[in-house]
């Protein structure tokens, strides 16, 4: 049988995981199976992968988390950049005793798992990318504009639902600034090398229509990025393009997203 842990312990547990100057809140299903880590959206929580996790069902290890400051129990940090997020996914599987596992991420989840997948071929079995970690130059002063006064509009309401989990717990200034890091990190020049350097399997599933602050067409505009990259890089391919859009795609498209995270770990056991 092919070990994925570098622990005996893999029973079911939840916690909170140490990194840095916080702490992360996380659920291991635990078991023997090919292990799954799950990446959240910029500020969303990990109770958004239920349906897929419970799709794919027991014969999986599911291990989810809260990024910093997200959830009801993860700590705020310092430290809100993007690297850290990538670093916080070597935190977890450090700390539940994984070796090699799938990645599957939505939205800025996408662009962790993408860069993570990208600089650990040997312990990425594969990545599946939802609806995110297209390099699109997306970015220009009028949209950081536009970002910067939208959260400053959110953050109105945003203190109410912090006890729920709802909303993290940053403010409007550093929630703005997360966003316009991604669009900087979305930049094709940026991003493209990085999805040109993945060795593994990845299979991206696509939403349709809009995004929180897109306007008109312009995610779908986006999202046409992809077809220079599954040229360039035949390691990458789209598995569905399904019709809900970019909000409703855990909710409503888990089986094309169970069904994509089978074939890319089928894919690592046929040595793609």
């Amino acid at each position: 049988m092919t070990k994925y842990s570098t622990s005996s312990t893999n029973s079911k547990w939840t916690g909170m995981v140490p990194v840095d100057d916080t702490a992360l809140a996380v659920t291991d299903t635990g078991g023997p199976g090919i292990p799954v880590v799950y990446l959240n959206g910029q500020f969303a929580t990990q109770g958004y992968w239920r349906r897929v996790i419970a799709e794919l069902g027991a014969g999986w290890r599911h291990i989810t988390y809260d990024e910093r400051a997200r959830g009801k129990k993860s700590k705020r940090s310092a430290d809100y950049s993007f690297e850290a997020a990538v670093r916080d996914v070597d935190a977890v599987l450090a700390a539940r005793g994984v070796d090699r596992a799938v990645l599957v991420g939505w939205s800025y989840g996408a662009f962790v798992g993408a860069h993570w997948a990208g600089r650990n071929p040997d312990r990425a079995l594969g990545a599946v990318l939802v609806d995110g970690a297209f390099p699109y130059d997306w970015l220009d002063e009028a949209m950081e504009q536009r970002i910067r006064k939208m959260f400053r509009r959110m953050n109105l309401f945003m203190p109410l639902l912090r006890p729920t989990g709802l909303t993290p717990r940053m403010n409007a200034e550093q929630m703005a600034n997360s966003n316009i890091e991604l669009g900087k990190i979305s930049r094709e020049r940026e991003l493209g090398p990085v999805l040109d350097n993945i060795t593994v399997p990845a299979r991206y599933v696509v939403a349709s229509g809009t995004s929180l602050g897109s306007r008109g067409d312009e995610q779908e505009r986006i999202r046409t990025s992809l077809d220079a990259v599954t040229a360039r890089n035949p390691n990458i391919k789209i598995s569905a393009k399904v019709a809900s859009n970019h909000g409703a795609i855990l909710k409503k498209d888990f089986r094309a997203i169970a069904e994509a995270v089978r074939e890319v770990a089928a894919l690592d056991r046929a040595g793609h």
